[in-house]
């Protein structure tokens, strides 16, 4: 397991933030597939190879999939963003919207930053989890990936989780969600 504090990580304050985060999703995107890269350089089978990301995580398991669409056999994406305008519309009304704008950047940045525009060049089956009651990343950015996917023709399953929040603060959630994760990339390996 390789678990990388790539660019799109926070913490590191408003200024980095705006210039990485979703703004420079491609430099983010590059360190990820990096990372899976130098995995298989090291001796992981490619055909082994899964991406599992929970919030900006899992946006960026499914972008990084866009980028490369060969080098992941399978995608879990825990509340995910999917759609960087939807994002960015979300935000509108709150105090915090011109620092959100600027980590999106410019309507071409974000149609060519949302795994929702790219989902016909994700080639790995997903599986997404996202809770109802989510005020980090709403649910919706989950519905709109799974109907993009399926639009796409590709292969997703979706579990939404009802009464929770963002961190599934639930232990037999978590549970449930180690379990189907762990069911759906052995299927997917096999």
């Amino acid at each position: 397991m390789l678990q990388p504090n790539f660019r799109g990580s926070s913490g590191y304050g408003q200024a980095f933030s705006a210039g990485n985060a979703f703004h420079s999703w491609r430099l983010a995107m590059g360190d990820v597939n990096d990372g899976g890269r130098w995995l298989i350089a090291q001796g992981v089978a490619p055909t082994k190879l899964a991406i599992f990301g929970w919030s900006y995580g899992g946006y960026a398991a499914l972008q990084a999939n866009v980028v490369d669409p060969g080098l992941y056999r399978a995608i879990v994406a825990v509340a995910p963003v999917t759609d960087l305008e939807l994002l960015r519309s979300e935000y509108q009304h709150f105090t915090n919207y011109k620092l959100i704008a600027a980590q999106i950047g410019s309507p071409e940045n974000a149609r060519a930053g949302s795994p929702t525009a790219n989902a016909a060049k994700i080639a790995a089956p997903v599986l997404i989890f996202h809770a109802d009651h989510d005020l980090n990343v709403d649910i919706e950015q989950s519905k709109a990936m799974v109907a993009a996917l399926k639009g796409a023709g590709k292969k997703v399953e979706f579990v939404p989780f009802k009464n929770l929040d963002h961190q599934l603060d639930d232990s037999e959630v978590r549970a449930t969600m180690l379990a189907k994760s762990a069911a759906f990339l052995k299927g997917a390996m096999d």
